[in-house]
């Protein structure tokens, strides 16, 4: 199908803009459009995932990694002496993204279901949550830098309002909050991003713009041509195309000689390489949206406040995107940085898997309790990224992936308690195993697969994850032998505050705080068991079949470790 990624990233939007066009007359068709939308991009996406070639392996920065890409030039303009900039509508999926694209098409498509019982101001909700859902899809799937800061930031306003009008008592606090980390983080990003602009060029587009004759060349051999003139001083400068493409920063046959984040390494601030502050400045900018320590503060107040479908999106696929970020660019475009502060984020990876961990077992409030295991469990992204093995980076994605699907089923079944009876504090319930069983059947499930049990995906993306640990220091040398060792503590208190929150609400005697709640206490319904089957059967059919996955990013995974292992070596 043409255009496959066009259509699924904007057929929300079109139906944001269908909702504000729809009279409040007929206010039932926002969450018809809405979930029609959403549901016709998962199905889509899919369709996407079911025509993947899973054997194609190419080197990381070239276009033939992509599937389903569509590229055409959108906009660009002469800088005189400083050159031409160019910027593309480019769009694509190889390995790296295409779980990410179809995880977030799932998480939107449910918390779409979840957002059925939002009574306030419904076309403000409805369509800046497909606005929201436009964002993330596009981000997952731009490949030029320009086009991928666009959809980055754009998840900015919806999301503040979203949390700011119809989150709890402190929403406006958490709002502002959540906003203010994040545009901290997106101007890191657009330094960097400015900087890249200046060192990189487009090696087709200025063989276009210095009419190279390219006879009887092909596409590999025309670049290579232009790379080997623009090293010998043959092609000016000034006649350079620069590029905003995240494929061509990723090579550094690109970058132009002398330029400031030049491979050479010869630039730099406070005494450092240019390019390790460059890949620190993505790292922090991207880490903030994962989120690991010290970043992490915004994360429990925004999951306490926003209402429970905008936690399902926050944890299920927004977070994801910082991981995602790391690896497309912070690593990709400067692999040497990876490398020498491999270190460093292996140990904030531990430090953020022990950290999230204790204060979660602290915490009194189910949702915050939620939220910290969340950073705890992103910790084990940066644990396996820092190890920059094959297993390692496969244990990164895998988790990022897995954690999507079980966070999401975690909020869901908060958001269950709270609509029954508005109260998420632990200490005042007890034994409701008895009172909802079923409910508490699928609690005990999303809880044994956040823990880690065998079985469950959870389980598969933290062993592969402490494999590619372990290995790295008889590899690359990348991380210590003894971090992953620290890091299975946070297992352990993983168990903890699980099984602890597990006894004291559902075990023994049936025991509420307020008696008005039992005649709201009631076990789940039919739109709660659609949003939560899935969740949990995906759960366990990623646990006990891995394949599905691993097939999926293999390839790309191995085609990324070769990329940036001869830095590392």
């Amino acid at each position: 199908m043409a255009h496959l990624l066009s259509f699924i990233v904007f057929i929300p939007l079109v139906g944001g803009l269908l909702v504000l066009l729809t009279p409040k007359t007929y206010e039932y068709l926002y969450k018809v459009v809405t979930l029609s939308s959403l549901g016709l991009t998962l199905l889509l996406s899919i369709y996407l995932v079911a025509g993947f070639d899973t054997g194609l392996q190419e080197a990381i920065n070239t276009e033939q990694q992509l599937q389903f890409a569509e590229k055409a030039d959108w906009f660009s303009f002469s800088l005189g002496s400083l050159g031409e900039i160019s910027v593309d509508y480019f769009l694509g999926v190889d390995g790296i993204n295409v779980t990410m694209l179809v995880l977030a098409a799932l998480v939107l498509f449910i918390g779409a279901i979840s957002s059925w019982n939002i009574k306030k101001h419904q076309k403000g909700y409805f369509g800046l949550y497909l606005l929201l859902s436009t964002s993330v899809l596009g981000c997952f799937v731009a490949l030029d830098f320009f086009l991928f800061y666009l959809f980055f930031e754009f998840m900015l306003l919806p999301m503040y309002f979203l949390i700011g009008i119809w989150g709890g008592p402190r929403k406006e606090y958490a709002a502002i909050k959540f906003f203010l980390y994040t545009l901290v983080g997106s101007v890191f990003i657009l330094i960097v991003m400015i900087g890249l602009y200046n060192s990189v060029y487009d090696p087709l587009k200025t063989a276009e713009a210095v009419n190279l004759s390219v006879s009887g060349m092909n596409t590999e051999q025309i670049i290579e041509a232009v790379q080997q003139q623009v090293e010998s001083g043959a092609i000016a400068k000034e006649d350079l195309v620069k590029s905003f493409n995240m494929l061509h920063m990723a090579n550094e046959a690109n970058y132009i000689p002398g330029s400031f984040l030049d491979k050479a390494g010869l630039s730099t601030v406070f005494g450092q390489p240019a390019r390790w502050i460059a890949f620190l400045a993505l790292l922090i900018g991207f880490a903030i949206k994962l989120p690991s320590f010290p970043f992490h503060t915004w994360l429990p107040d925004a999951h306490v406040e926003a209402p429970t479908p905008i936690s399902v999106v926050l944890a299920g696929i927004l977070l994801k995107i910082g991981g995602y970020g790391i690896i497309r660019t912070a690593y990709a475009m400067f692999p040497d940085g990876a490398y020498h502060y491999a270190w460093l984020i292996g140990f904030v990876g531990i430090f953020s898997i022990i950290y999230g961990a204790m204060n979660a077992l602290a915490q009194k409030d189910l949702k915050k309790l939620i939220a910290y295991s969340s950073v705890s469990h992103m910790g084990f992204v940066l644990l396996g990224l820092s190890a920059m093995t094959v297993e390692g980076i496969s244990g990164a994605m895998y988790q990022m992936f897995s954690h999507g699907l079980i966070s999401a089923m975690l909020f869901l079944l908060v958001g269950v308690l709270y609509d029954r009876t508005h109260d998420r504090m632990i200490e005042n319930y007890g034994g409701l195993a008895s009172q909802l069983p079923k409910f508490t059947v699928f609690v005990t499930i999303s809880f044994f697969a956040s823990l880690g049990l065998p079985g469950f995906s959870g389980f598969v993306a933290e062993l592969t994850v402490f494999i590619g640990a372990f290995k790295s220091e008889a590899t690359n040398g990348a991380i210590p032998f003894w971090m992953p060792i620290v890091g299975t503590l946070g297992l352990i208190l993983g168990a903890g505050y699980y099984l602890w929150t597990l006894q004291r609400m559902f075990m023994g005697k049936f025991w509420v705080k307020d008696k008005h709640w039992l005649s709201t206490l009631k076990d789940l319904e039919l739109r709660e068991y659609i949003m939560l089957v899935p969740l949990v059967a995906l759960t366990l059919l990623f646990g006990i079949y891995p394949a599905l996955l691993f097939d999926l990013i293999n390839a790309s995974v191995i085609s990324f470790v070769d990329h940036i292992s001869p830095l590392a070596k």
